[in-house]
């Protein structure tokens, strides 16, 4: 494995130090690998779900509205939910 230091404040290491106590991690380096995966597996995941909004963007077609008609829509809507 690749070794990175890493320099935090005082509370962020008492923070590390306490989730270790708990027993939920062994290290605090255990801490920090599991927060990066799962950071990683966000960023992957909302990578997925803008994918899923552009396929389905395009899969819609050209609207015959013009922009302005469009937004005015989307906002009425938003705010007909938010009501």
């Amino acid at each position: 494995m690749a070794q990175l230091n890493v320099t935090i404040p005082p509370a962020l290491r008492s923070w590390v130090d306490h989730r270790v106590a708990e027993g939920r991690y062994t290290s605090a380096s255990d801490l920090v690998r599991d927060l990066l995966r799962r950071d990683q597996e966000a960023a992957e995941a909302e990578t997925e779900w803008l994918r899923g909004l552009i396929a389905e963007g395009l899969a819609s077609g050209v609207s015959k509205e013009k922009p302005e008609t469009i937004i005015d829509n989307i906002i009425a809507r938003r705010k007909a939910r938010s009501g």
